[in-house]
């Protein structure tokens, strides 16, 4: 029996080795600069409700490293209390870091209403934002088919136009996480979307990871198309 091979003592010990960190993460957050910023890596690794209320407060911090271990923290622990801070923090902080950790963190909030806000991100904020704004938009784009198309296009647009290759590339990524949840024709258009890229992308890391999407789409047209373009010798 499978069963008999688990280590209870282990799954003990390691269950009250994380209770021992969070309640000394807990005593961190209530005391000074330093030491919050010890309890709030405690929190960036594990989950407790208990810390809930002495994390949503270090949002608003005047230490930049503060206010963005603190986002992280609460996408680790995510809390609708949370939601509105952290749009604003994506929207208007001006740390890029904060704005970077709130693209991640938001990516946990999908059941909220933060797709136009990630959108606007990823079209708009530097290279390190956008790319967690296109992987965060795969989570948001998950909940419904109407949402997955709205971020769909998002993504092809940014696919064509950004000019940093890690951004294209995360959109790649994306567009493959929400390829089952979309309709045949907008199928249609992230497949050519992505041949464009594998024949014409400058960065040969995209045009890797636009084969890799679309050797895992499941649909006879898009495999023969593949297939000839081997045949034909414009792929490896």
């Amino acid at each position: 029996d499978p069963l008999d091979d688990i280590d209870v003592e282990r799954f003990d010990s390691d269950k009250n080795k994380a209770l021992k960190e969070c309640q000394l993460g807990l005593n961190w957050l209530k005391q000074g600069h330093e030491e919050r910023l010890q309890g709030l890596r405690v929190f960036c690794e594990h989950r407790d409700p208990r810390a809930l209320d002495l994390l949503l407060p270090l949002l608003l911090e005047p230490s930049p490293v503060e206010r963005m271990s603190a986002v992280y923290a609460l996408g680790r622990n995510p809390s609708p209390s949370a939601v509105d801070t952290l749009l604003e923090l994506l929207e208007t902080d001006s740390n890029a870091y904060v704005r970077k950790a709130a693209a991640w963190s938001l990516g946990n909030y999908s059941d909220f209403p933060v797709m136009k806000s990630l959108i606007r991100s990823l079209h708009n904020d530097v290279a390190a934002v956008r790319l967690w704004a296109a992987s965060s938009l795969a989570e948001v784009g998950s909940i419904s088919i109407e949402k997955a198309q709205n971020v769909v296009k998002e993504l092809l647009l940014s696919l064509r136009i950004d000019q940093e290759p890690l951004v294209r590339s995360n959109c790649i990524w994306s567009l493959g996480r929400l390829y089952e949840n979309i309709s045949d024709s907008v199928k249609k258009e992230v497949s050519e979307g992505l041949f464009i890229v594998l024949l014409n992308d400058i960065e040969p890391s995209v045009r890797y990871e636009s084969r890799i999407a679309l050797e895992q789409i499941k649909n006879s047209d898009v495999a023969l198309r593949l297939k000839n373009l081997i045949e034909e010798g414009l792929l490896l």
